[in-house]
């Protein structure tokens, strides 16, 4: 991911320069703002990008010398269904409607929008951990296997 990290910084950078010097040049607010924004989201993705590069080390698409075999195998991990992205989309709905319509629409949508957005993010947050399932097993405890009730 080195290689998208630098493309998105770069795309950063003239977002911040092309912001820096529209917003000394002329007198609209709107699009300094909206070029400040890009900048922001162009610098989210760098910083991800970079972060995974750090994280996982270099994949195979960032070698000169790989092979196609070399990107082979399982990608990671993609939910096969979830309730969660609906959810998000109706409370930001609510939430939009109620900027116009009203106040108490509003604080409904918000209300449905924050636990909507914490369900997305931690839905499979506990995916890799394993669970004991009887309440008598330690933390931390070998469990055996149980005893089998075949008769001999």
């Amino acid at each position: 991911m080195r290689t998208e990290a630098r493309l998105f910084t770069g795309v950063a950078a003239f977002f911040a320069a092309t912001a820096a010097l529209y917003g000394w040049w002329s007198a609209e607010p709107a699009g300094t703002v909206a070029l400040t924004v890009a900048f922001l989201m162009a610098s989210l993705v760098a910083f991800f990008c970079r972060v995974q590069h750090h994280k996982r080390g270099m994949r195979a698409q960032d070698l000169a010398d790989a092979e196609v075999a070399d990107g082979a195998g399982p990608l990671d991990f993609f939910p096969p269904h979830s309730p969660w992205p609906i959810t998000v989309a109706l409370g930001v709905v609510l939430l939009a409607v109620g900027i116009v319509f009203g106040l108490w629409l509003a604080l409904i949508g918000f209300g449905v929008l924050v636990p909507a957005v914490f369900g997305l993010v931690f839905q499979y947050a506990g995916r890799g951990v394993q669970r004991s399932t009887s309440p008598e097993e330690g933390a931390g405890s070998v469990s055996s296997p149980p005893a089998s009730t075949r008769s001999s």
